[in-house]
């Protein structure tokens, strides 16, 4: 998406002020219009520039939210769900201006089911603070993208992470949901049922719909129990080849890797600079292994033959949690690393996923792209879902650079779906990777574009992000 080529709705003036002074008699210090507090409400950690909502609200409970729709239903005024503002790809932008709604103060946690494995909880509660509550009951949930980010928010874009290869993503791990439609109408999408035959699946709509079609304020979040035995690895390769190769075997072997992470060399130095390791400039997996400590060991030297049949070295194992704390730090810290080796660039965080099988030639093209277009671009996979993320690392009053990576990334999107992959393995689509829904799905995107006018037929619901109207 070229900065140039950023949507600007058009905004409904006289809808937005009357709105607003609605809202502002109704909810009083909760609603905030300041500069500072809108321009933080249209944060974005990509390049996309900032789009301001007029105003942000503050919401307390669902019903809150349900009177905010009600307002913004009315007077036909856009609504923008805010999570932590973690998004990657213009997700919070308002390019038709309208209302922000701020689910922070929505962090209760409201039951653990600890026999059921599952718990409830509103959308402003975050992954670590759900697992800071849970921490004496022997469970935890474990989808981590990184950021500490809002469960909510989590649901939404469908996020994954370091976990995703054996636990799934949010997708596998949210029983139901309570919106807000655009209307208005408050939906529970399900019970706390394990499974249903129950008519349509409305759960996996709301998840992963980025707030286009309502606005979530509870979720049923599925519970794991903490294994007797967790044991981290880190082993280094001469090739990003024999690290997907270590790994395809694996997986074909039945492994039940928990967490397998790619970093090639670049990387590698990055994170040695910021978080004081001390590891060879090469192409290495971070992993780890959850169960008994019986299967560890087993999970374990059968790993470390893989390894070794496609050059692996130098494996080190450890399971103090101290050790493994230090090792996850590290790779959550890895955009962080980036953004120290080369001062005062922005990382345009981009991300695609491939099967498998052809991860390893994706992910050299891409390197060699890189190279051509002369740009630093680190690379930090979940390669055991066939899913990487790499980081062009732009100097932004730079228009060459800029137009470099812009080719870059495109170059990026075409590849994974001409190798039968997707746009984003885990982002979302948001604004910046929008026009390459129909070339992936094809006429699936008018399906998606039909079940966004039926739900929403205003388009007042996050407009302009997946699909747009």
């Amino acid at each position: 998406m070229a900065l140039n080529d950023l949507e600007v709705l058009p905004r409904n003036e006289s809808g937005i002020s009357t709105a607003v002074d609605v809202l502002k008699q109704r909810f009083g210090e909760q609603l905030k219009t300041s500069q500072s507090l809108r321009e933080q409400h249209s944060h974005t950690m990509t390049y996309i520039p900032s789009q301001l909502p007029d105003a942000v609200v503050f919401a307390k409970s669902t019903e809150d939210v349900q009177e905010i729709v009600r307002v913004c239903a009315e007077y036909k005024v856009p609504i923008i769900p805010f999570g932590t503002g973690t998004s990657l790809e213009g997700g919070v932008n308002a390019p038709a201006g309208g209302i922000s709604i701020d689910l922070n103060d929505m962090n209760k946690i409201i039951s653990v089911n600890e026999e059921d494995l599952d718990c409830v909880v509103q959308p402003g509660v975050t992954r670590e603070a759900l697992n800071e509550h849970l921490r004496d009951t022997g469970l935890f949930f474990p989808i981590d993208p990184g950021a500490n980010a809002s469960l909510g928010g989590m649901a939404a874009t469908r996020a994954s992470g370091t976990n995703a290869v054996r636990y799934g993503t949010m997708r596998e791990n949210v029983i139901n949901v309570t919106a807000v439609m655009p209307d208005g109408r408050v939906v529970k999408t399900a019970n706390r049922a394990r499974k249903t035959s129950a008519g349509y699946d409305l759960t996996k709509l709301m998840v992963g719909s980025e707030g286009t079609f309502g606005v979530i304020t509870e979720l049923t979040l599925r519970l794991y129990g903490i294994p007797e035995r967790i044991s981290a690895g880190v082993c280094q390769f001469d090739s990003v080849d024999g690290a997907c190769q270590t790994t395809i075997l694996s997986m074909q072997a039945g492994l039940p890797l928990a967490r397998i992470e790619l970093l090639d060399s670049l990387q590698v130095e990055m994170i040695n600079a910021y978080s004081g390791l001390e590891y060879e400039a090469k192409p290495t997996l971070f992993l780890e292994f959850h169960g008994t400590n019986a299967a560890v060991d087993e999970q374990i030297e059968m790993f470390n033959s893989f390894a070794e049949e496609f050059g692996g070295s130098g494996v080190q194992w450890v399971d103090s949690t101290e050790a493994r704390n230090k090792l996850w730090k590290a790779r959550h810290d890895a955009y962080y690393a980036m953004l120290a080796w080369r001062p005062g660039c922005r990382g345009i965080a981009t991300d695609a996923c491939v099967p498998i099988s052809k991860l390893a030639e994706c992910i050299a093209q891409t390197q060699s792209d890189a190279e051509e277009l002369n740009l630093v671009a680190p690379v930090v996979g979940h390669v055991g879902d066939g899913n990487f993320h790499i980081t062009p690392l732009v100097m932004m009053d730079d228009a060459d650079e800029v137009a470099r990576a812009e080719e870059f990334i495109e170059r990026l999107n075409l590849r994974a779906i001409a190798m039968e992959g997707t746009c984003t393995g885990e982002h979302g689509i948001g604004q910046g990777k929008r026009r390459f829904v129909r070339l992936e799905h094809g006429a699936g995107a008018d399906i998606m574009m039909s079940l966004k006018k039926a739900m929403d037929p205003d388009n007042i619901m996050n407009p302009g992000k997946v699909v747009g109207l």
